[in-house]
This record gives C-alpha cells, structure tokens and sequence, in this order.
C-alpha cells in the first residue's frame, strides 16, 4: 500500500484534536488531585473545635504539637532514605565506569630521536649510542681557487678614490 501524505489542514485538525484531548485529561488530573487534598485532609486532620475554655484549647495545642512533630520526623526519615539512595546510585554510576573502563585518550604524535627512544624504553642498561652521523665516512672538500682579480673588486679603486678626496679637500 502506498502512504498517503497528510494535508496540512489535516495535521492542524488533528494536532488540535490531541491538544484539546491533553487539556481535559489536564483538567481531570487537577480536580482529582484537588479531591484526593480534601478527603486526605478530612481523615487526618480533623477540624478542631474551638468551643470552650482556655483549658480545651490548650489541649487542642498540644495534639496540634504533636501531629507537627510526628509529621517532622516522618520527614526527616523520608530526606535520609532519598539521601541514602542517591549515595547508592553515586556509587553504582562509579561502579558501572570502573567496570566499563576509561577511554585511552588518543596518542600524540612526538618526534623523538632513536637515542631518547630508546634510553625511554630501556632506562639506564642504555648505552649504545645511536647517532648515525658520527658513523659516516669523513671526506674532504676540494675548495676551488678563485681567480685573484675579480671585474668589480673595491679594493683595486680605492687608492683612486683616496687621490680624489684629496683633491676635492684642498680645493
């Protein structure tokens, strides 16, 4: 079967529709969570009744007291259990990268010479000495004799330059 492309106007009404279905679902949950407040509050905490004397109410103050205190401490049990477990996933999450292990970084590309190579590798039992070049034959250049007059040479014409000086300085 070949799909068929929805229309725009299409997706638009049914984008709306799913919209539309999320808000009263939205709705509902508000009112029951409202509902399940009320019938909470109606079982465990009864209206008090402030009719009578000073003494009555005193020990309504009390019971009052009492509830806060319970209530704390049922708190204060609650934060230690979370405490305890997010200490327990700290150290599963450790466990999990230990076990998997630690990525090697990639290596970086180092030039070296054969001698600092080795004495890496090797430590101090190193000793042989890898430079190639004192190995190499030692030969003798042939230097070229140049000829002894050169066409631009300053040192033929200074004597001329000096006897010119000369002449312009009397003058």
């Amino acid at each position: 079967m070949s799909e068929k492309k929805l229309t725009s106007s299409r997706k638009h009404h049914l984008k709306s529709l799913i919209l539309s279905i999320a808000a009263n679902w939205l709705e509902q949950e508000q009112k029951e969570a409202v509902v399940a407040k009320q019938t909470y509050m109606a079982e465990n905490c009864p209206s008090p009744e402030l009719s009578g004397d000073q003494a009555a109410l005193m020990e309504v103050c009390k019971k009052l007291h009492a509830l806060i205190d319970k209530i704390d401490e049922e708190r204060y049990d609650i934060e230690a259990k979370v405490q305890k477990a997010d200490k327990e996933i700290e150290d599963l999450k450790i466990k999990v990268v230990d076990l998997r292990g630690v990525k090697k970084p990639a290596l970086k590309k180092v030039r070296m010479s054969a001698d600092t190579m080795l004495k890496a590798l090797l430590g101090s039992k190193h000793t042989v000495n890898m430079d190639l070049r004192s190995n190499l034959k030692q030969v003798k250049k042939e230097v070229k004799e140049e000829p002894t007059e050169a066409v631009g040479d300053w040192r033929k014409n200074i004597e001329d330059k000096a006897d010119r000086k000369k002449m312009f300085e009397t003058s």
